[in-house]
């Protein structure tokens, strides 16, 4: 069992995955440290990205496109909703103070991707978007926060901090690659919060389950149950981005692997 991600592929910034467990944990747990990660890579920004120019996409491309962000958008609309739950029920103030610096990223996250789909000229009201995103996100985030409001500290982050994330982190990763410049950038920067997001939760995790090893087989049982769900978001993301290296068996593959370094594959 590892106590810290990895960065693979990852977008430039701190190496805060690749450091001492006990160091990354002090360095997130810490808003001057979390400011100034974020200071450094979204000053100048417009609607979070850079000043590029909008390509020219095709009507289909495009329609495409806006349904990949609006799935995305319901990602990050369950992740602000369940990060900010877990604050109220985190063990210690040091948890609660990482999960505040979490919300605003999710927040973010949400304006910004709210942003891009209203460039790309598409309705960005909260109905238009859930009704284009996939459906399966959607029972993702219904299910996640039914663990946060029964107060399941340890599933709950589970869930969203290691499952949501890595979910977000391999597809956000894979989209990046083949996207347009703008699409590209806000992709990038989103990134860099999202694997402080997964950092953070397997860290901790793996210190949960060595402080009791009993607790696996329930977080097993919460993979299982939402693993399913995750796999068909990957496959309809696939689908809509017409991912020419990366199928949605390929981004499953790579998700599976990511939550395997907690020793809860099966």
């Amino acid at each position: 069992m590892t106590t810290h991600t990895t960065t693979e592929d990852a977008p430039g910034g701190d190496e805060l995955h690749a450091i001492d467990p006990d160091e990354f944990r002090r360095r997130v747990r810490s808003f001057e440290h979390w400011f100034e990660a974020v200071e450094g890579y979204l000053g100048g920004l417009h609607n979070g990205h850079a000043d590029l120019r909008e390509e020219t996409l095709d009507d289909e491309a495009r329609t495409r496109l806006v349904n990949a962000l609006s799935t995305y958008w319901v990602g990050e609309s369950a992740a602000l909703e369940g990060s900010s739950g877990l604050v109220r029920i985190a063990p210690n103030t040091e948890f609660k103070i990482f999960l505040a610096t979490q919300v605003a990223d999710e927040a973010r996250h949400l304006e910004v991707m709210r942003a891009r789909i209203a460039e790309l000229g598409a309705d960005a009201s909260d109905a238009a978007i859930e009704r284009r995103a996939a459906p399966s996100l959607l029972d993702f985030k219904r299910r996640l926060l039914q663990l946060v409001d029964a107060g399941e500290w340890t599933s709950a982050l589970f869930a969203q901090n290691v499952m949501l994330e890595s979910m977000e982190y391999v597809t956000f990763g894979a989209h990046a690659k083949t996207a347009d410049p703008i699409t590209r950038d806000l992709l990038e920067r989103v990134l860099r919060d999202e694997r402080r997001h997964l950092g953070f939760g397997e860290n901790e995790i793996a210190r949960a389950l060595r402080a009791a090893p009993e607790r696996a087989d329930w977080l097993r049982e919460v993979k299982r149950d939402l693993d399913a769900i995750v796999l068909e978001t990957f496959e309809h993301a696939a689908s809509e981005l017409r991912l020419v290296r990366t199928s949605g068996a390929d981004l499953g593959r790579a998700y599976l692997q990511a939550v395997a370094r907690l020793g809860l594959a099966g």
